[in-house]
């Protein structure tokens, strides 16, 4: 990987030196569908027409290719062996205007890297798509391989006879002779050109829109996926929420869309939720959805649909100058996409989601040795890819809602209108975002962008509350806590809510509210002076800024009480959140946060925060809990499972998760006894359709507890021989309690390269089962022993998925913390994006440390 890397040093003197005109791309995809060695490349000739500012000197090309054909600069033929070393084309005595033709032959992916190539196991069809970000076009054709560097890009593509093929710009008249040629696009980074082909299941739509001025817009509209998938494919709902999605965005950016049609692909093994490639976006297949799926995945669904075309916008039409203002495109993105999630589709409590789900991932990231500002520092393009995180995105999200409230949403909006329009097809960075929203709020930004955006590390408001003889508040302030690390206190906007119940038996229910704005370490909030005694004060109601939540004494002993008698969705998210921080950070014991879920879990009403709560509770099991009290912990969870799985409504949603949560954390004879009774029809619960995706969930814990053999494993292949069926089939195969299977595991993932992205990712989620502890623990002192050359031997994706998903946290012991900190210690020259991702895992397995001490300190229950 290191010479595939480019720094920011590098790509700031090629983008002052160089001005590219135009690319024309010619791809010939015919030898996919060929047999042994020939399927392995394709041809790829690219002609880049591009000016130097300095006539004279030089620089390169970027290109990652197995052979290089002919390589020509200004009709002077190159020598490939002398210029091109694997990675990068040298060109040297450049002309003010000049030409270059490379004539190459380029590998297919099965990393999702580049050019995938997948084979569909159920008819042997084959399926092509692209994927680039941060830096995989060179993957495909030669290129400048910055995002400043924006041409024009004209595509024509070769294809076997009766394939869909697509590209960002309109196709240009009939395919002849397999021969695809696509309209020139507008300047667009390299990172968001696209190619998708194959014998593609396509359905077709136009968006039509009247604008106040009478012109008209017409967007022809595409949804594609695997003909496998088809009879699942419920492109209806997708065409809703695009057309939705664009008459919001058309209501509010006053800049139509500017990329002419817009297809929807949702593509095979892909590593990404998706891709905003303009006028062909790419989503991951899993969206598509195969069985029954709750209205939860249906948000998300919708979400990622919405954030990738608020991306045509921010990032396509204006793009960052460099990944540092990465946030300029994710973080809008991010926000804008819940944002029109709620004003424009049915799905209007997106605000919950985004408070319980996205922004925990943010306070997660955050809290990690490698947080960063959310306008970071991208020394290279490694640094790029692991900056995709929760802070670029949630946390970027978190800080923009809490500006629409800062500056008011019109402000805002007509901020980003003079973006778009001063920006349009150029690049930026944070200054000039900055300044447009300075001009139509009237306010000064500057120091709003140093606390929020320039600074890292999250803070925590608590509210300290004084009451009279009669009951009565005297004085509630707020305090404001940094960690020494991010010292840094931030002005923030909140709500203070006061909550209590009108009788024993009715519902916590807000009273009083005051808005506040928070600076320094306490903060008085004198509007509530004078109001009953709460029952709970809940800090950053309605989630206006970004914050970790405390409480009280008095607050958190209601919780503990009577958290389900919270009426208020948000106000009861908010507080889930809230709790699971605390348990996090080791100042709640994971034994009353299992307590909390057991209890109330069954009241939520919000299916995306009981699924997260699920999602929370099995990872306090598994990680947080003290050894010594995890096997009842385990059973009273199991139990709990099993009790609201038979009380939730029959066919419900909140019947479906809870069968799901109850797979996941079943172990007992009699649990998993029923688990086998589902599978084979023995078993029932009244309303629970037992379809092809929850047999696979129903599978995976018998198999990891011995129970499903290879040959049952098997059988349930044969019913469901799919490309789904084949990822679980791997992941169920790999969970087997056998040192001879964990092995074969490592094998295939560490030692060998034969797997695809998804194979590898299905592989590592069997083999770390965290009840198989003892038999994994040989395992850990080679997977230190392995990291550094799988990182400089496999691609990135694969490294990463390696990396993190092998890093031995199912054994929460300080001799894994130690031999965390030896291999620190002794690799201080490895890759800094390798050590990150170790100084990462190494601070979740000290968190989890911390945690386990806090549980066990609690002592036994009776």
């Amino acid at each position: 990987m290191p010479g595939e890397n480019l720094s920011r040093d590098e790509a700031r003197t090629r983008g002052r030196l160089l001005s590219v005109e135009a690319y024309d791309v010619a791809l010939d995809l015919r030898s996919a569908v060929a047999q042994g060695a020939q399927a392995d490349t394709f041809r790829s000739r690219a002609t880049i027409r591009f000016r130097c500012a300095e006539p004279g000197a030089a620089t390169f090309a970027d290109l990652l290719a197995p052979a290089v054909t002919s390589v020509t600069l200004n009709g002077r033929e190159l020598d490939p062996a002398e210029v091109f070393d694997g990675t990068r084309i040298a060109l040297d005595d450049l002309a003010a205007e000049n030409t270059l033709v490379v004539d190459a032959r380029c590998a297919y992916s099965r990393t999702g890297e580049g050019l995938h190539r997948f084979v569909d196991p159920e008819d042997g069809e084959v399926y092509l798509y692209t994927q680039y970000e941060p830096a995989d076009s060179r993957r495909v054709f030669a290129t400048f391989e910055q995002p400043d560097l924006k041409a024009p890009f004209t595509f024509e593509v070769t294809a076997p006879d009766g394939w869909a093929v697509l590209s960002n710009g309109a196709r240009n008249g009939a395919a002849e002779g397999g021969r695809h040629r696509f309209a020139t696009t507008r300047p667009i980074s390299t990172y968001i050109t696209a190619v998708v082909a194959g014998p593609y299941h396509v359905v077709t739509d136009t968006y039509r829109r009247t604008f106040e001025d009478g012109t008209e817009l017409e967007i022809p509209l595409g949804a594609l996926c695997r003909k496998g998938l088809a009879k699942h494919f419920d492109a209806d709902d997708v065409f809703a929420v695009t057309k939705q999605g664009l008459d919001f965005f058309h209501d509010h950016f006053d800049f139509p869309y500017p990329f002419g049609k817009y297809d929807q692909a949702f593509v095979p093994e892909y590593n990404l939720g998706a891709m905003e490639n303009p006028g062909c976006v790419t989503f991951r297949e899993e969206f598509i959805f195969r069985g029954k799926v709750t209205e939860a995945a249906y948000e998300r669904r919708a979400n990622v649909i919405l954030h990738e075309m608020a991306h045509m916008w921010f990032g396509d039409l204006v793009t960052m100058q460099w990944w540092d203002d990465l946030w300029l495109k994710e973080s809008y993105a991010d926000f804008m996409g819940s944002f029109a999630l709620v004003e424009a589709t049915r799905f209007t409590d997106g605000w919950i989601t985004f408070a319980n789900r996205r922004k925990s991932w943010a306070y997660r990231a955050d809290q990690l040795p490698s947080t960063h500002p959310v306008t970071a520092d991208i020394r290279d393009l490694e640094d790029a890819k692991l900056n995709f995180d929760g802070i670029t995105y949630a946390k970027g999200a978190a800080v923009l809602k809490q500006l629409v409230a800062y500056v008011g949403q019109e402000a805002f909006l007509e901020g980003a209108r003079r973006y778009f329009k001063r920006h349009a097809y150029g690049n930026t960075r944070l200054a000039d975002l900055l300044a447009v929203l300075e001009e139509t709020s009237g306010r000064d930004l500057a120091q709003w962008s140093r606390s929020w955006l320039e600074t890292a590390g999250v803070n925590s408001l608590t509210p300290q509350v004084v009451y009279d003889a009669q009951e009565r508040i005297t004085e509630l302030s707020v305090l404001q806590e940094a960690a020494d690390s991010h010292p840094e206190l931030r002005p923030h906007r909140v709500a203070v809510g006061l909550y209590r119940r009108q009788d024993a038996d009715s519902a916590l229910v807000r009273y009083a509210r005051a808005e506040v704005d928070v600076s320094g370490p306490r903060t008085a909030v004198p509007q509530l002076a004078g109001q009953e005694r709460p029952e709970l004060i809940l800090v950053n109601d309605e989630d206006l800024t970004y914050c970790k939540v405390r409480f009280d004494e008095g607050s958190l002993a209601a919780l503990r009480a009577r958290l389900g008698d919270l009426a208020d969705p948000m106000a009861r998210a908010l507080c889930w959140a809230a709790l699971w921080g605390l348990t996090r950070d080791g100042l709640m014991p994971a034994r009353d946060y299992l307590d909390l879920v057991r209890r109330f879990a069954g009241r939520e009403s919000d299916i995306g925060v009981l699924q997260s709560l699920h999602d929370q509770a099995q990872a306090a099991l598994e990680h947080y809990t003290a050894p010594e009290h995890r096997e009842r912990a385990a059973r009273e969870l199991a139990e709990g499972a099993l009790h609201e799985l038979r009380l939730a409504e029959p066919g419900s949603g909140h019947q479906l998760t809870w069968a799901r949560h109850f797979a996941a954390v079943a172990g007992a004879p009699a649990d998993l006894q029923l688990l086998r009774g589902l599978l084979d029809g023995t078993a029932k619960i009244d309303g629970l359709d037992v379809d092809q995706e929850l047999r696979w969930t129903l599978l995976g814990p018998l198999a990891a507890h011995g129970l499903a053999d290879e040959a049952a494993i098997g059988a349930e292949l044969a019913r469901d021989d799919t490309a789904s069926g084949r990822r679980h089939q791997v992941r169920c195969l790999a969970a087997r309690p056998s040192a001879e299977v964990k092995e074969q595991a490592w094998q295939q993932v560490v030692e060998s390269d034969t797997l695809s992205n998804a194979l590898v990712e299905a592989t590592i989620a069997g083999f770390a089962q965290p009840e198989q502890r003892e038999l994994l623990a040989p395992c850990a002192p080679r997977y230190f022993e392995a990291i550094e050359r799988v990182w400089r031997e496999r691609s990135i994706e694969i490294g990463m998925a390696v990396v993190r998903g092998l890093f031995p946290d199912w054994l929460v012991e300080q001799s894994t913390l130690d031999a965390a900190d030896h291999w620190l210690a002794e690799h201080a020259q490895a890759a800094p994006a390798l050590r990150r991702l170790v100084l990462e895992k190494r601070d979740d397995l000290a968190r989890a440390l911390r945690a386990q001490a806090c549980d066990a300190a609690a002592g036994a229950r009776p």
